[in-house]
């Protein structure tokens, strides 16, 4: 089930005993656990809730505590995250889980909890009986990044939410500014609905003064600091969006789609393309591809695939916990500056 059908599920107050969510957009997610708890909670009563991970726990203790009846409220939330064993390939742990307590627990899960299991993987591994289990008895969010191409109608989606308009000319400040960054685009808009006064609208020019503010923040600032092979300036980039609460992985990713959206616009205009052909086939925002056409010029295509696979192998260190994710990070930003 996809992320909005869950939340229009939760939009009409339904709630089920069990929740799988899977996948690597931690907006997504997040936005689910934080319905499903408003909604199981009244606001004057303390809320029960507890939180394992099953990377150090092993699942039948959460399972345990869904069943034991709660003290403090009506119900019980519990939160399991990294469900190993739910892939193809388990990780190494000092203990084994008992995967038997969560199917017994499927087929007659009590009314007084809500079990949500969190696995931030790509893929489950479907030949497993638990996971066929989950399917059949718990409501599975799947929690993908979205494409490219989908930012556009996920800044109408933003929007929407908080009751506000937003002019064309301004979409181009946030899908270059910002990405596929759920998190970020959200927090912006949030931020410039308190500006747009009575009328609601966000106008270019308003997204540019209010954003602004953060732009030496933001995948751009990072981009323009490697094309100056500025180390310093890159790092403190990072520095400031750490105290802004931004995951490494997500400012991964942002600074990749703007690495790959440069590599295949360099490539499609070696080959004749005009720019808006290339904004046809990317599928993106033409602002987006007028910046990467002026920026292409500073790279080789040998230079921006060796920076490529550089992200795919960071993200790899970051996901897999074979690094700290700020280390790997800053790491990264050596590699791609002074390295090259």
């Amino acid at each position: 089930m996809s992320y909005l059908e869950i939340m229009n599920r939760l939009k009409k107050k339904e709630v089920a005993p069990v929740y799988l969510i899977y996948g690597t957009e931690p907006y997504f997610a997040q936005n689910i656990k934080t319905a499903i708890e408003g909604l199981i909670f009244r606001d004057d009563e303390e809320r029960d809730i507890s939180v394992y991970d099953l990377e150090e726990t092993p699942i039948e203790s959460a399972v345990g505590d869904a069943e034991t009846y709660p003290f403090f409220s009506e119900r019980k939330l519990v939160l399991a995250n990294n469900p190993g064993f739910l892939k193809a390939s388990g990780d190494k742990l000092p203990f084994e889980h008992d995967v038997a307590k969560l199917e017994q627990y499927l087929e007659a899960p009590v009314p007084y909890s809500v079990l949500v299991l969190t696995a931030p993987y790509e893929k489950l591994d479907e030949r497993k009986k638990i996971v066929k289990l989950l399917k059949k008895h718990a409501v599975v969010a799947e929690c993908h990044p979205v494409k490219e191409q989908q930012i556009g109608p996920w800044i109408d989606q933003i929007a929407k939410e908080h009751n506000i308009v937003i002019e064309k000319a301004a979409y181009e400040i946030f899908e270059v500014e910002l990405g596929s960054n759920l998190r970020m685009l959200e927090n912006e808009i949030q931020k410039m609905a308190l500006y747009a006064g009575e009328d609601k609208v966000i106008t270019k020019e308003l997204a540019e003064k209010l954003i602004a503010k953060t732009t030496n923040s933001t995948a751009i600032g990072l981009v323009d600091k490697v094309i100056d092979k500025d180390l310093n300036g890159a790092l403190r980039i990072f520095q400031e969006l750490e105290k802004m609460k931004e995951e490494p992985i997500a400012l991964l990713g942002l600074l990749a789609f703007q690495f790959r959206t440069i590599l295949r616009v360099k490539l499609m205009k070696a080959k004749g393309y005009s720019q808006q052909q290339m904004q046809k086939q990317l599928g993106v925002h033409p602002y987006v591809v007028k910046i990467a056409a002026s920026r292409e010029r500073s790279f080789s295509v040998g230079q921006l695939e060796r920076i490529i696979q550089k992200f795919t192998e960071t993200d790899v260190r970051m996901k897999q916990g074979l690094m700290d994710k700020r280390l790997a990070f800053e790491l990264l930003l050596y590699d791609i500056i002074k390295k090259a």
